[in-house]
């Protein structure tokens, strides 16, 4: 049976839980029905990956029978800690957390610990995994690994040069890009490397001045679509249609640009995945009498050309 809000302080401090949030949509709400189980979900950003694993984890919840408290910490870690304080000061059962920085999280686990609430992540591992409920985890260095490999079965075996468009740094962009860059072949060299920081402006100036700087870039890997559309634009406009550009996420947009050829590739890992996992094994772990894995780890499809009915949806309906 579900460990009650009285009872559950002295379970967590047999075995210790922290938290890690997801981002999704902005402000806060209560958006789930008057479930027995309360779980507070405190997204990172405003992307449309966020709020589509809002939106799954509000569906999901409801299905459960959960009542759902939302937040969104918008990029910030100072931020992601006052929502995850006030989580605690609505005694939730359980904190879902898509954390802004992995580097920061320490902290919030530790005081989300203290409190009694445990913390289940999305997307992102803590490298110690002790003090945090569990994890839906996106193996984000496989993700940008993923899309190393494209270009390099696709370069075979010429020299190219390589931009890469980063997010924001810290958490997620660090992991894409670090997987990104290690599974690149030694023919391929990296000539540009700066953060669009998930916004698409930000992303498109920065391409504007990469291919300025480097006329003859060959590809560019971009940390997500919507950047990614960005990017394509100001190559586009530059003169550099030949530009291959590999992306993350398999949004329904992003297949249909690789259907159309304005990506070359990209890596699908489903936001409606992540927060189904996340809400369903939150609550069976809590749930001592059910056997559910401590770290669930999301399935990933390179999507190209040859395989775009294959990409698994993305955002819940």
């Amino acid at each position: 049976m579900l460990i009650s809000s009285r009872r559950r302080v002295a379970a967590v401090s047999f075995f210790g839980v922290g938290v890690l949030v997801l981002a999704g949509c902005g402000g806060e709400e209560d958006s789930g029905s008057s479930g027995s189980t309360s779980l507070g979900f405190v997204n990172g950003s405003n992307t449309h990956f966020h709020s589509c694993l809002l939106k799954a984890v509000e569906q999901t919840a409801e299905a459960e029978g959960a009542e759902v408290y939302s937040a969104n910490s918008k990029q910030d870690a100072g931020t992601e800690l006052s929502n995850i304080e006030d989580m605690i000061s609505r005694d939730v059962d359980a904190l879902i957390v898509q954390t802004v920085n992995v580097d920061a999280l320490e902290g919030d686990i530790a005081k989300a610990k203290r409190a009694g609430i445990p913390i289940y992540l999305t997307s992102v591992a803590t490298s110690d995994m002790s003090d945090v409920l569990g994890v839906a985890k996106v193996d984000l260095k496989k993700v940008g690994g993923l899309d190393a490999d494209w270009i390099a079965q696709d370069a075979d075996g010429r020299n190219v040069q390589v931009g890469i468009v980063a997010g924001a740094p810290g958490a997620a962009s660090d992991l894409l890009v670090g997987g990104f860059r290690s599974g690149l072949p030694a023919t391929a060299k990296v000539v540009a490397n700066q953060p669009g920081m998930f916004n698409p402006a930000k992303a498109q100036e920065v391409a504007e001045n990469m291919i300025q700087a480097h006329p003859d870039l060959d590809y560019a890997f971009v940390a997500n679509e919507e950047m990614a559309f960005a990017v394509r634009k100001a190559f586009d406009a530059a003169g550099a249609e030949d530009v291959k550009i590999v992306s993350v996420n398999g949004t329904e947009d992003g297949v249909a640009a690789v259907r159309s050829g304005r990506l070359s590739a990209t890596v699908a890992n489903s936001a409606m995945t992540i927060g189904r996992t996340a809400v369903k094994n939150t609550i069976g772990l809590l749930d001592k009498d059910k056997s559910v894995d401590k770290i669930a780890n999301i399935p990933l499809v390179l999507v190209t050309k040859d395989n775009v009915s294959e990409a698994p949806q993305y955002c819940p309906e």
